[in-house]
């Protein structure tokens, strides 16, 4: 199994500008084998099933049963996917190059995100929730 370090290197090593479709597969994988880690991280089994196309989205879905701060990823999960489907489905370079670097950003940050909320449980949860205001005793006015 591969480590949250190795993933994060394997992203910053990948040259999108050189062949944006190896690059746009190869985030793909990476970002996959992120989810993979959340699912050892609770005993999961990882699914090999899709959703909409796509492991990833399907691994998002398995990942976020039971813990609703998870969601906080699921738009960056799409949105690989969404570059993905520009890079493999354009045949102009410039924008399979730019979506290709798009997915730089979007597999990073889906793999600091994971690493974080494998250490920190509540990673997540929006500071501008509900939660805490009806859970606060005191009268705000």
């Amino acid at each position: 199994m591969i480590s949250a370090k190795d993933i994060e290197a394997g992203i910053e090593a990948i040259d999108p500008m050189a062949n944006p479709l190896v690059a746009a597969d190869s985030y793909l994988a990476l970002a996959e084998q992120t989810l993979e880690l959340w699912l050892y991280s609770k005993n999961l089994t990882p699914t090999n099933d899709k959703k909409e196309g796509f492991r990833l989205l399907a691994l998002h879905r398995q990942g976020a049963k039971g813990d609703p701060s998870f969601n906080a990823c699921r738009e960056t999960c799409r949105e690989l996917a969404y570059r993905y489907n520009v890079v493999t489905g354009s045949d102009r370079a410039d924008i399979q190059q730019e979506a290709a670097t798009g997915m730089t950003h979007l597999a990073r940050h889906l793999a600091l995100f994971i690493s974080g909320k494998m250490q920190i449980a509540g990673l997540g949860d929006f500071c501008c929730a509900s939660k805490p205001i009806r859970t606060n005793e005191q009268e705000m006015f």
